[in-house]
């Protein structure tokens, strides 16, 4: 997907002026597809200089109201095209995970906070995906468009789930001592040392047994 294609569905499903649009953005669409408030005035420019989109002529210019804009003909036939577009799965590219794999080399220490950190946000977002579905399909939308939106949604929900599930897994399983092996078990490097008094005769071994002598000269006399 890109910004223009999100520009023309944002607009098909509703004729908005520049900040509407933005606004929008940052309510429904940039919840999947994320964009500043410049990078979507840029592109506006561009499709309205392309044939896509128009500012809708006002019967009365009033000063300092704002444009609204509305797809064209070339729009739609575009946003068809891109629509049956392929694309191939995006693999995952999350530093969080890099960092994960890491702790199998170098220790978990310091790695858990960020993982509660993580675990927190994807909760968040969670909760405002089941509130905005609470909120717009209950009951559901007995439309395509509102079919669809739902879909949408059910997947962001899906995949929020899955953070949830996933990072208190790993809080659960998190080994607090750096992996083993990493250092020699305690001793190892004497194992080939002789061992104390090994070698060396024992106390007394030697020697008579206490008052032996002195027995056998009793026995004599």
């Amino acid at each position: 997907m890109s910004l223009p294609h999100a520009i023309l569905i944002a607009l098909l499903e509703k004729s908005s002026s520049g900040l509407e649009l933005t606004r929008r953005f940052d309510k429904s669409i940039g919840y999947f597809w994320s964009a500043t408030h410049q990078q979507i005035y840029r592109e506006l420019g561009r499709l309205e200089r392309e044939g896509q989109i128009r500012a809708i002529p006002a019967p009365q210019p009033a000063r300092g109201k704002r444009k609204e804009y509305e797809v064209l003909p070339a729009g739609r036939a575009e946003l068809i095209r891109w629509k049956a577009e392929q694309d191939e799965p995006k693999r995952p590219r999350d530093p969080l995970l890099l960092r994960l794999r890491a702790s199998g080399v170098v220790g978990t220490e310091g790695l858990e906070p960020e993982l509660r950190r993580h675990l927190d946000l994807h909760r968040a977002q969670l909760a405002a995906y089941q509130e905005m579905e609470k909120r717009d399909f209950a009951p559901p939308e007995d439309t395509e468009r509102g079919r669809v939106h739902h879909l949408v949604l059910r997947g962001g929900i899906m995949m929020e789930s899955f953070w949830v599930e996933w990072l208190g897994e790993v809080l659960a399983g998190l080994p607090g001592q750096p992996p083993a092996g990493d250092e020699a078990a305690p001793g190892a490097d004497d194992a080939d040392e002789t061992a104390p008094g090994e070698g060396e005769a024992l106390p007394g071994k030697d020697e008579a047994a206490p008052g032996k002598d002195e027995a056998d000269r009793t026995d004599a006399g």
